[in-house]
């Protein structure tokens, strides 16, 4: 996937909540990454989606963080806020939602959004993943992988 975008000129830019850095570990395993992927922005606390990656504060007040908006507001967001030389990412990726262990801010453990910023549009998937803290982690990665694949 990294050489087709950077055959395609493409660059990417990583928000993450509650991966916590996983996705963007991920993306720049394979060698040659550095030519696609400009790097992540880790947001665990929700005043840094707002601070850092630009998501409405009202939107979070109202909502919290899990929330598809929230997701393609730092998705949209992590583009700018890594820009390289003005120049914003051509895409943008994030997580947020529920790791666990049990619920938050009323969503159960697994509920996830995935935002993708690309093409002059963004948007979010939803999730429902099982299984412990570590285990829907390592799921909301693959499933952001797979998504980030199917868009291109």
């Amino acid at each position: 996937m990294l050489a087709d975008l950077h055959q395609r000129g493409e660059t990417i830019a990583v928000a993450e909540s509650l991966t916590g850095g996983l996705l963007v570990a991920e993306l720049i395993r394979p060698a040659g990454a550095s030519n696609v992927v400009y790097g992540g922005v880790v947001a665990y606390n929700t005043a840094v989606k707002a601070s850092v990656l630009g998501v409405d504060g009202e939107l979070l007040r109202k909502h919290g963080p899990v929330h598809p908006e929230v997701a393609e507001q730092m998705a949209e967001g992590v583009r700018h806020a890594l820009a390289v030389d003005g120049s914003p990412a051509s895409i943008g990726i994030s997580t947020t939602g529920v790791a666990g262990p049990g619920p938050q801010d009323g969503h159960p453990e697994g509920t996830v959004f995935i935002g993708i910023s690309l093409a002059g549009r963004t948007r979010s998937f939803a999730l429902h993943l099982d299984g412990d803290r570590g285990q829907i982690r390592a799921a909301t990665v693959g499933e952001a992988v797979r998504i980030l694949s199917a868009q291109l």
